[in-house]
């Protein structure tokens, strides 16, 4: 052994809830299996991926006053968070966006001469104008842009919370950046309108949160920290299904819920990519939906092969488990036949129903907000999930839990309505070939 760190590549492992074997009723053509994906993370003196962070902080009308010092301090325990010799910048937005440190189009190398000098001219800016948050995100998508492959790309987004663009730009915008970085959205306070950092967050495969002054500092150093301690980036699950079947849904389903249906990537006649960001040393869950041509009793076939690939790796060497299907009569761990009873789904309808409650209430329809906050304190009760009880019930007061009645509370400070749809929701690219056999 030389005198140079030792280099290690993350290992991951996969295994499918029953061993990846399903019975179905004959005639039924859904499958549903829960696909548990480990990385162990390489070794404490391996050398570790390399990194960069750019933290975008807005400096729009909306950030007048307290806000803005606020996320002035946040921006500094941000850049003091960096590990040494990170990549790094600010960028500071308004109706455009600037470079403010190091400077437009560079990014610094952290060190204590830098993060001082970062520190000096965060301490410069003010606040004034317009806030176009697609125009900061491709100043952030530009900076990042030629950095190696594997290279750990993050962003912190803090913001008043309010996008002055027309949706009409702002979502082609977040599109051209979309699986170029992860970036986690925070909005200062009471933020008038979080639904476009909302939105970045989820396309960003970031986390989202309404966070007061006073706690940003720590909320952010967080972010950064646990950005830092990824082993792997631009983790993505490649899943084949054979032909005549159908891949209906991937919701990753712990620790947090995200749907990546939309966003599986052509990587073969037969196979796709489902982008799960970075990892570290951790432990997720996915809820696989497969449709395959019905059958009668006795037939058998794999229904699906799933395993992850990142840049560098070999999916032909790469863990990867089969979801295997038999169709029999007769009692047997039978494959659910509709989402709601799958292991694992009952996480991915919560989540659906807190946003969708939540985003009612913002919109004034109080019949849509019950009905869905209602379903989504049934669903906790049911599972049990006192956390998510207990977040939910800053919003809604239960009034029958096992039946989902509530009643809204009439007057809700917008950073604890923001919770429970930030925990019910973290928000987590892209690559290409195939193979795999059909029928066994």
């Amino acid at each position: 052994m030389t005198g140079r760190a030792a280099t290690a590549a993350p290992v991951f492992s996969v295994r499918a809830d029953r061993d990846g074997w399903l019975r179905l009723p004959p005639g039924c053509a859904d499958v549903h299996a829960v696909v548990h994906i480990t990385c162990r993370a390489p070794a404490p003196d391996a050398v570790r991926a390399p990194a960069a962070e750019v933290v975008v902080v807005d400096t729009s009308d909306s950030m007048r006053g307290a806000k803005l010092a606020a996320a002035k301090r946040a921006v500094c325990a941000a850049v003091d968070e960096l590990r040494e010799g990170a990549a790094f910048a600010v960028v500071a937005g308004s109706a455009t966006a600037r470079t403010v440190y190091p400077g437009p189009g560079r990014l610094a190398a952290a060190s204590a001469r830098t993060r001082a000098e970062a520190h000096a001219a965060v301490g410069a800016l003010t606040a004034g104008g317009d806030a176009r948050i697609g125009t900061w995100l491709r100043t952030a998508g530009d900076l990042f842009a030629p950095l190696a492959a594997g290279t750990l790309k993050h962003a912190v987004l803090l913001t008043g919370g309010r996008d002055g663009a027309d949706p009409a730009a702002f979502e082609p915008a977040l599109r051209a950046q979309e699986g170029r970085f992860a970036c986690d959205c925070r909005c200062v306070g009471t933020g008038p309108d979080s639904a476009a950092p909302h939105r970045v967050a989820d396309a960003m495969l970031g986390t989202f949160g309404v966070v007061d002054p006073e706690r940003l500092a720590d909320d952010v150093r967080a972010a950064v920290r646990a950005a830092a301690g990824k082993a792997v980036a631009d983790v993505a699950l490649r899943l084949w299904t054979p032909r005549g079947a159908d891949a209906a849904a991937l919701v990753q389903v712990s620790p947090g819920v995200c749907d990546l249906t939309a966003r599986r990537a052509p990587a073969g006649a037969l196979t796709g990519d489902y982008p799960t960001g970075s990892w570290g040393a951790e432990s997720r869950a996915f809820h696989l939906h497969v449709r395959v041509p019905p059958a009668q009793a006795g037939r058998r076939m794999r229904a699906a092969r799933v395993g992850p690939v990142h840049a560098g790796s070999d999916p032909a060497d790469g863990p990867r488990e089969d979801v295997v299907v038999e169709w029999a009569d007769g009692p047997g761990p039978s494959a659910p036949a509709d989402g709601a009873a799958a292991p694992g789904t009952g996480a991915s309808e919560l989540s659906r129903a807190v946003q969708e409650g939540l985003r009612a209430r913002r919109d004034g329809d109080t019949d849509t907000a019950t009905a869905r906050l209602g379903r989504a304190v049934a669903l906790a009760h049911a599972s049990g999930d006192e956390a998510a009880a207990a977040l939910l019930d800053s919003v809604v007061e239960a009034v029958d839990p096992a039946a989902g009645t509530v009643r809204l509370r009439p007057a809700v400070a917008r950073a604890h309505e923001a919770e429970p749809e930030t925990r019910s929701t973290t928000t987590m690219r892209t690559r290409a070939g195939d193979r795999g056999p059909g029928a066994v």
